[in-house]
């Protein structure tokens, strides 16, 4: 059950019972009935990889977000390496990335052969910021890759007017966290050359297990796309290239596609969630220690995380405090990447990228999913304010 409008009074911490930053359960529970009969529809017909309930779960995508084509794959990470390939990205290539994101996004440009750009971020969303962007595009730029990091898109705007002016760049959108969010009223996955998405059981979308999807408006490349993720093989034992072994599992569709109808009402949930946090924190005054996430004009968040940042170096501490009270809260992401030992070849150091090493100190991501319930939250706010000392001042008062 979702907050309603009515305020959050933080509670005595004696009464903390714990709050999970994440319960796939409670989402997956009350569709038991239903994820039961499409699994076992899928074991009856025996098309377990490429079969009806794959074709019907990438029709339904490419629906939902507004593509002529969505290809399946076998995970999100491979969706983004998938997308390069289809592009022919290879050694001495570029591609740009935010070093503030998830590793895929990186290893799937350095895993063929290509090499990853970084750039920094813009502070109030966490998402890729296109000034630096356009300071970092070279005659090797084969690509750019923008996050839409936490469930809001970057700035597709900026970004493919940049990719376009200099020589209509391919713009690959990482949508991993943000499958039904939008930019000027298009969804992600809409908005550049292709769209890659991730399906981990604890994205918005999650399966039972990991998948991936494609989606682009670009019939050649979806062509592409599909003969890369099944070897390079067509007709079947024919390779005219090399591909992987990349397919979406029958039965992941299956569940994917009884979820999908609900994804919406999900986003409702966690938007909810997000707006009660926004209130009581400038209610108790603890916005005045915590930035609260910044939704930009235009954009529409689905929440994948809600991210805040802990000022004065006091980020780990009330991690550990929280900890303590047995409520959940992640930090995405500790160390950037271009400060990762994996990426030391390239040569960046501490300094590089400011915006993303201030952002890796600060962040801390709070439960936000949509079967969070409200004395859940207040008991997560309560706890903030306890640490802070927002609570005793008050009930001094």
């Amino acid at each position: 059950m979702a907050p309603t409008d009515t305020q959050l009074t933080p509670v005595p911490m004696l009464d903390v019972l714990g709050v999970p930053m994440l319960d796939v359960n409670r989402q997956n529970g009350p569709l038991q009935e239903e994820l039961s009969a499409a699994l076992a529809a899928v074991c009856a017909s025996g098309a377990f990889v490429n079969g009806p309930a794959v074709k019907q779960f990438e029709e339904e995508m490419a629906r939902y977000c507004g593509t002529r084509h969505a290809i399946g794959c076998a995970s999100g990470s491979d969706a983004l390496l998938l997308a390069l390939m289809a592009l022919g990205i290879g050694p001495g290539d570029e591609v740009i990335v935010p070093s503030f994101t998830f590793f895929a996004t990186a290893s799937s440009v350095t895993r063929l052969g290509a090499t990853p750009v970084f750039t920094d971020i813009v502070p109030e969303t966490f998402n890729v910021d296109p000034g630096d962007i356009a300071r970092k595009i070279t005659p090797r730029t084969k690509a750019i890759m923008p996050v839409h990091l936490f469930g809001q898109c970057a700035n597709m705007g900026a970004i493919n007017t940049l990719a376009r002016e200099a020589g209509r760049i391919p713009v690959i959108e990482d949508a991993a966290q943000a499958i039904g969010a939008e930019f000027e009223h298009r969804r992600a996955g809409s908005l550049g050359r292709m769209g890659c998405f991730s399906f981990y059981p604890t994205k918005n979308l999650g399966g039972l297990g990991d998948g991936g999807l494609i989606t682009t408006d670009n019939t050649e490349l979806a062509d592409k796309l599909r003969i890369l993720r099944d070897h390079g093989q067509h007709p079947r034992y024919y390779h005219h290239e090399v591909g992987i072994n990349s397919r979406l599992d029958a039965l992941q569709a299956a569940a994917l596609s009884v979820k999908l109808p609900r994804l919406d009402s999900y986003a409702a949930g966690r938007q909810k969630n997000a707006q009660a946090y926004a209130r009581e924190f400038a209610r108790t005054g603890l916005d005045s220690r915590i930035a609260i996430p910044t939704v930009k004009p235009g954009c529409a968040s689905v929440w994948n995380q809600f991210t805040v940042r802990v000022r004065d170096g006091e980020r780990d501490n009330l991690q550990k405090h929280l900890a303590e009270r047995k409520i959940g809260a992640a930090v995405y992401y500790p160390v950037p990447l271009h400060l990762q030992k994996c990426f030391a070849f390239l040569g960046h150091h501490e300094g590089s990228l400011p915006v993303t090493e201030l952002a890796c100190r600060e962040v801390l991501s709070l439960p936000i999913y949509e079967c969070l319930t409200t004395d859940e939250q207040t008991q997560v706010i309560g706890a903030i304010a306890e640490y802070f000392g927002f609570a005793a001042n008050r009930q001094a008062a």
